[in-house]
C-alpha cells in the first residue's frame, strides 16, 4: 500500500501557523519598541468640551480666511493669508510651529515676517521632508487656528 502525500498536510498547516505567529510576534515587538509613548495630549479633555470645539470650528469657517503654505528655494516656509474676499489679511500676528508628522519628534518654532500685505516668510529654514505647520493667525479680535502639511524639498 502506497502512503498518501496528504499525510504531510497537518505538518504544513502547523508550519504555516508557526510562521504567521512569528511574524505577528515581531510586528507587536516592533510596534511597542517604536511607540513614542504619547498618543495625544488632551484627548479626554477635548471630548468633554466637544461643543466648544464645534463652535470654534464654525466661527473659523464663518471667517472664511484662506491660509496657503509653501516653501521657497531656501526651504523657508511661506504663508499667503487672505480674507473671505481674497483681500490680503494685512497686519496679522502669526504664531507657528513645525513638527514632523511621523518618526522621532522634531519641533521647530517659526517666526514670520511680512513680505507684502498678504505674504509672510519664516526666518528659519526647515530640513527636507514633510512637516505639519501648526498655525495660529490673529487679526483684530479674530483668531484662526489650523494645521497645514508642508513638503520641503
Amino acid at each position: 500500500m502506497q502512503k498518501s502525500p496528504y499525510r504531510w498536510f497537518p505538518w504544513g498547516l502547523f508550519a504555516g501557523m508557526l510562521v504567521a505567529f512569528a511574524v505577528n510576534g515581531y510586528m507587536v515587538y516592533a510596534a511597542v519598541k517604536s511607540f513614542p509613548g504619547v498618543a495625544g495630549q488632551d484627548g479626554f479633555d477635548l471630548s468633554e468640551r466637544y461643543d466648544k470645539v464645534i463652535a470654534t470650528a464654525a466661527k473659523q469657517a464663518a471667517l472664511g480666511w484662506q491660509v496657503e503654505t509653501k516653501a521657497d528655494e531656501a526651504r523657508h516656509p511661506l504663508l499667503h493669508l487672505a480674507d473671505r474676499t481674497g483681500a490680503p489679511l494685512a497686519g496679522a500676528t502669526i504664531k507657528a510651529e513645525a513638527e514632523r508628522p511621523v518618526g522621532p519628534a522634531a519641533r521647530t518654532s517659526l517666526a514670520f515676517h511680512p513680505l507684502d500685505p498678504a505674504d509672510y516668510q519664516a526666518d528659519a529654514a526647515l530640513a527636507p521632508g514633510q512637516w505639519d505647520v501648526l498655525l495660529t493667525v490673529t487679526s483684530g479680535d479674530n483668531r484662526y487656528t489650523t494645521t497645514r502639511r508642508l513638503l520641503v524639498r
